[in-house]
């Protein structure tokens, strides 16, 4: 059988510069890009505060880690949280509708009974190992001839 070697750390991104990876290095890209686009269309205060945010929030998204998992993943599960509702209420009419429906198509079907296969006398399987152990040299007795 062939050996194959089995993938070990498949979580892990890859760096591309010392210890940051390509998705924390476009998210810093795309912050640069927004500081940049602020400092051409607005004055200095305005610019420094978009810029102080977008790196707060692109330098939390890009670095922080809760549970070893990227903070995106975070928000994602707190989104789907939130869509879900709080209560969940048991609806025990539905299971009575299933069983009025269950009811109604089942049919009652004869059972036939299946006679099982007679089991070998002690003897005839006895008669039977003898055969197999010497290999079909020994015949056996034709009593049922």
């Amino acid at each position: 059988m062939q050996q194959f070697t089995v993938p070990q750390f498949i979580d892990v991104e890859d760096k591309i510069i010392g210890p940051i990876t390509v998705r924390q290095f476009v998210i810093m890209l795309v912050c640069m890009f927004i500081s940049a686009v602020a400092y051409k269309l607005s004055d200095l205060a305005l610019f420094i505060t978009l810029t102080v945010l977008c790196f707060g929030v692109g330098g939390i998204i890009a670095f922080l880690r809760i549970n070893g998992r990227p903070f995106h993943y975070f928000i994602l599960n707190v989104i789907q949280t939130l869509k879900k509702p709080k209560l969940r209420v048991w609806n025990n009419q539905l299971g009575k509708e299933v069983k009025e429906l269950k009811e109604e198509e089942i049919e009652i079907k004869q059972v036939i009974k299946i006679q099982p296969k007679p089991l070998y006398a002690r003897s005839k399987l006895a008669e039977a190992a003898l055969i197999v152990d010497t290999g079909g040299a020994y015949q056996g007795g034709n009593e049922d001839a």
